[in-house]
């Protein structure tokens, strides 16, 4: 019930522009930095690995097809599910910590006496933030990925930056990046959704509100695990 009224809710986040601005800021601000890292990692290791693995099966020749190899493999998987897993880890707590201590100090039971329907003024636009937010993340982690990609290259290897550029475009068509950026709408959603829940659901004052940050940080990495194998067998189906 609590899923279903959310999503019906969400439109309403809009009548409140400034609280939807500023949660979609504070979502955004808080996971960069461990977005930065991720896609920079990202970027090392998959090209390392790759690299190796197209030189043993297929010899020195197979290095043309490195670009397009790291940008599938970070584009499609790696940097949706990273900044999924990152958001849910960094606001899937913090959600259920903040709303749960409203519960606990009684905000929530004051803005109904007020008149207040605490699902469009509080949930909805935390949600919303997190379905915004994690699209931009991806991109950017995407990005940092592919072209650290090339700057590890151009420590060992001869490709130019124009050669390196081409091939990932190549490669990136619409077909295979709409579907992906799709996916992170979905597991926004989720965080969102996991996150408000078990702070709604707070009991047992603040050492609730500690188990309600545990369960919700867990129940959104489990929940964006068990969707992207749902969505990845259904991109296939559709798109392959």
């Amino acid at each position: 019930m609590f899923t279903l009224e959310a999503v019906y809710q969400l439109p309403f986040a809009f009548k409140t522009p400034q609280e939807l601005i500023r949660q979609t800021y504070k979502t955004l601000i808080g996971a960069l930095p461990l977005a930065i890292i991720a896609g920079l990692a990202i970027g090392v290791v998959v090209w390392i690995h790759l690299r190796d693995a197209l030189v043993n099966v297929a010899g020195p020749s197979a290095m043309t097809y490195l670009p397009q190899a790291l940008a599938l493999a970070v584009v499609v998987e790696f940097a949706p599910l990273c900044s999924a897993l990152i958001l849910a880890g960094r606001s899937g707590s913090s959600l259920a910590a903040e709303i749960g201590s409203m519960k606990q100090t009684e905000q929530i039971d004051a803005l109904t006496l007020l008149g207040i329907r605490p699902m469009q003024a509080l949930i909805a636009p935390r949600i919303l933030a997190c379905v915004i937010s994690l699209p931009i993340l991806t991109v950017f982690t995407a990005y940092l990925a592919i072209y650290s990609g090339f700057l590890t290259e151009s420590l060992t290897g001869s490709m130019s930056f124009s050669q390196y550029q081409n091939e990932v475009l190549r490669v990136l068509t619409l077909r295979e990046s709409l579907p992906a950026l799709g996916k992170t709408f979905v597991f926004g959603l989720a965080i969102g959704i996991s996150g408000c829940y078990y702070g709604m659901e707070t009991e047992g004052g603040t050492e609730g509100v500690g188990k309600a940050a545990t369960q919700g940080v867990v129940s959104s990495i489990i929940s964006v695990l068990i969707l992207n194998v749902f969505l990845v067998k259904t991109i296939q189906f559709f798109f392959n």
